[in-house]
């Protein structure tokens, strides 16, 4: 296992962006000031289009901006579309460190944690400040 792949303990908060999305542009200092915050928790932005081909035909569902997965090692504990507001994120990470699953997660999303996670194993989508695996 490299430092940067996750453990079954590890809590990754993955926003699913695209390169055109001016939101998902708009949302990365947000979220890159979020990873310095929650130090303990991994923090990733995967380009969905740029991985397509990993993530497979579970990325095509994804119609809205930002999109996040939170994971609990390859385990999704929230997936969906949320505000792209520093507050809304950080209720997310806050209950996933302490433990909480925040929602039921949809098929699509159960099917894109795996390839996710594989992502998050080969080191992609890392970002400045985020915690290392547990």
């Amino acid at each position: 296992m490299t430092s940067a792949e996750p453990t079954a303990a590890t809590i990754s908060v993955v926003c699913l962006c695209a390169g055109w999305c001016t939101t998902c542009q708009a949302y990365g200092a947000t979220f890159a000031q979020l990873a310095r915050d929650w130090p303990q928790a991994r923090f990733a932005w995967i380009d969905i289009e740029e991985h397509s081909d990993a993530l497979g035909d579970a990325a095509l569902d994804i119609a809205n901006f930002p999109t996040v997965m939170v994971l609990r090692g390859a385990r999704p504990l929230f997936f969906g579309t949320i505000l792209p507001h520093a507050g809304t994120l950080a209720r997310l990470v806050q209950s996933a460190l302490e433990g909480g699953a925040t929602q039921a997660v949809d098929a699509g999303g159960q099917a894109l944690a795996a390839p996710v996670a594989a992502l998050l194993a080969q080191g992609v989508g890392g970002v400045e400040g985020t915690g290392a695996a547990a």
